[in-house]
């Protein structure tokens, strides 16, 4: 099976100065777990998922360090903490998006797409095709048809509710 079979098209996408605020209601409104940001060329550049969202609202981890003297040694990388802070100081889509972001064709093995999502954590996934983007794959993609599958077959499992 491909992803162009289960993906869902037309993807839901915004622009990298649409608010924050704007994305958590497509989020909610669509029944989704992230968008795409694309740019007036329609190449993908970024994608906003409800994790960068939900990072605005956490507590925000200071680098840990050590004085010495007059010297400050850091026992984690300021980086991480710089990272942390620009997104949660975010107010639209560049500065909250995850970029680079991992993408699928539309005729790649759904397997890619599922091992990708199992091993580098990511959903949902942008489909491009020539560089567009064409559609979106998630996990939820993947769900629905193993309950299709499950439901076409005889026999099936029985379910047990107390």
């Amino acid at each position: 099976m491909k992803v162009s079979d289960i993906m869902t098209q037309p993807a839901i996408w915004v622009m990298p100065d649409t608010k924050v605020e704007e994305i958590a209601r497509l989020l909610v409104e669509h029944n989704i777990s992230g968008v795409p940001v694309v740019d007036d060329a329609g190449r993908v550049v970024g994608i906003v998922t409800e994790t960068d969202l939900v990072v605005r609202n956490a507590e925000l981890h200071f680098p840990r360090f050590l004085q010495i003297l007059d010297s400050i040694l850091y026992l984690e990388s300021p980086k991480h903490f710089e990272e942390e802070l620009r997104r949660m100081l975010a107010t639209v889509a560049r500065e909250v998006m995850s970029s680079p972001v991992i993408v699928v064709g539309p005729d790649d093995p759904l397997e890619r797409a599922a091992t990708l999502m199992v091993e580098k954590r990511v959903n949902p996934i942008p489909v491009v095709k020539d560089g567009k983007l064409v559609g979106i794959i998630s996990r939820s993609d993947i769900v629905r048809l193993m309950a299709r599958e499950e439901q076409g077959r005889e026999g099936g499992a029985s379910v047990h509710r107390s």
